[in-house]
């Protein structure tokens, strides 16, 4: 019912889906800029590129977003959640431009396997981000939606996982103390990121339990 009855005006969804798939394709050019420093560190730069112009499509999207909310009469749903979920979707590609910018300003150009791990990890979760803002535009698919949010919860828990087991294993292998700096904040960014993701989801489930 909810879902036939939802607004059209506005094409706040198109704003929502456009910006989704940036994020799974950031998500993506991530992985492969973690994977290049490991095995073509040659390649990463043109991922980097492609992260920076992803962010920047990005915010032009959420400031779209936050125009029509001005001037809409009638939202699909309350205005405060499509702020907190157009600016919680934007963090996210925000942080992977720190991932991507933090490789240059430190310098990495070497990187253990586990930062690949993590960085698939990532690249799910944005997967699952997708996946949900898809179906948000009716509430028939709350039961799918609920769904893909406990994936995201579970992605974050192991990245976290991940996270420790990577940083207790630099601090016990890697001798060079600016190398231990460098990798830290690496992997705590990215990690990060499956942060931001969870705070979407968050904001999804609130939005379903509230309309459904």
């Amino acid at each position: 019912m909810f879902g036939r009855l939802m607004p059209k005006e506005g094409k706040y969804f198109d704003l929502f889906n456009a910006h989704a798939e940036l994020i799974a394709q950031g998500g993506k050019a991530l992985t492969n800029l973690i994977a290049a420093l490991v095995d073509q560190p040659e390649q990463a730069e043109r991922y980097a590129e492609e992260i920076d112009n992803l962010e920047r499509k990005a915010d032009a999207i959420t400031h779209d977003t936050l125009s029509q909310l001005h001037t809409s009469f009638i939202t699909p749903f309350d205005r405060d959640e499509i702020h907190q979920l157009i600016n919680g979707m934007d963090d996210i590609l925000d942080i992977m431009q720190d991932v991507a910018e933090s490789m240059s300003l430190y310098d990495i150009h070497r990187v253990p396997q586990d930062a690949k791990t993590m960085a698939v990890i990532t690249e799910n979760c944005c997967l699952c981000v997708q996946s949900v803002v898809k179906l948000l535009h009716s509430m028939d698919n709350a039961p799918a939606i609920l769904k893909l949010c406990h994936e995201i919860d579970e992605l974050e828990s192991e990245a976290d996982r991940s996270l420790r087991g990577s940083m207790s294993k630099i601090f016990r292998e890697e001798s060079d103390a600016r190398e231990v700096i460098k990798l830290k904040e690496m992997y705590e960014l990215l990690e990060s990121v499956t942060d931001r993701c969870k705070d979407v989801a968050g904001t999804v489930e609130a939005i379903v339990l509230e309309n459904s």
